[in-house]
């Protein structure tokens, strides 16, 4: 393929990757929250009582980014850790009230941002979209 095709779509992802990131971590300040901490906090709403080792697997992070979003993400009151009943080696991670309120708010900023990544590209051009970057997806992993 042209090599002027083919740098101009990788730098495309890029500024896209860059200005999402961005806009996204702007619009997550408001409610006192990172990147990346929405995650946590969206796999809690899916069940919380889960273990620190849990979300590393689930967020494909390292250990101590986790423990971080964790310190992080209780100082504020959003969740709050506890002694497993069973085996007090393990420590489980529950949301407090505060942090179940922010469900409907970060929903919000995500469709938000969504909607403005894909304003002017027709449903059927979607389809299309999303299989070309699925393909690139595979083509990394």
């Amino acid at each position: 393929m042209n090599d002027k095709v083919d740098c101009d779509i990788r730098e495309s992802l890029d500024k896209v990757s860059f200005k999402m990131r961005r806009d996204y971590s702007e619009s997550l300040r408001e409610l006192n929250l990172h990147v990346g901490q929405d995650k946590l906090l969206a796999r809690l709403w899916l069940g919380d009582g889960v273990t620190q080792m849990q979300l590393c697997e689930h967020l494909k992070c390292e250990p101590p980014t986790v423990t971080n979003m964790v310190k992080s993400l209780e100082q504020n009151g959003f969740i709050y850790r506890k002694r497993d009943e069973l085996d007090a080696r393990i420590m489980r991670i529950y949301l407090t009230d505060k942090g179940n309120e922010l469900k409907k708010p970060v929903d919000f900023k995500w469709k938000q941002q969504q909607e403005k990544l894909l304003h002017s590209i027709l449903p059927e051009e979607r389809l299309i979209l999303r299989e070309f970057m699925k393909r690139m997806e595979r083509n990394l992993f």
